[in-house]
């Protein structure tokens, strides 16, 4: 048997046993992140088109994450973003969902119309990576 064969035959076990370290090292990982402050329900039925001032939206969640002007009328965005994430060895899964809050408001700076959306409460954890 020539030195080279001989070399194989040795490192071939010692790369298949590395191989098999790291891959049962990177085993499975599950993760979950939170980015802002869960919407109160409460607060967005309390929220009445024609009476709710700017002041009173600051009050109940806040400075807005986003202030848009639109057609010379301002438009306060909240938001909050959801995340939950598993890895099985080399395969990993990244679910993000996020609650929408758009408060419109008239020229007298009260609110006018109001745009909600709530996905973070139906955010599934899927610890397989494949499939839907």
């Amino acid at each position: 048997m020539s030195s080279a064969a001989i070399a194989i035959r040795m490192i071939l076990p010692f790369l298949l046993w590395t191989t098999l370290a790291f891959v049962g090292a990177s085993g499975c990982a599950v993760s979950r992140g939170d980015f802002g402050v869960p919407f109160n329900d409460a607060d967005i039925a309390a929220i009445k088109k024609g009476e709710t001032t700017q002041s009173d939206i600051v009050r109940m969640f806040g400075a807005p994450d986003t202030i848009i002007e639109v057609n010379n009328r301002e438009v306060f965005h909240y938001y909050r973003y959801a995340l939950k994430h598993g890895t099985f060895l080399i395969f990993s899964r990244i679910n993000i969902a996020g609650d929408e809050l758009y408060v419109f408001f008239d020229q007298n700076g009260r609110v006018d119309q109001v745009l909600f959306s709530k996905k973070t409460d139906k955010l599934k954890f899927q610890f397989w990576p494949f499939g839907t």
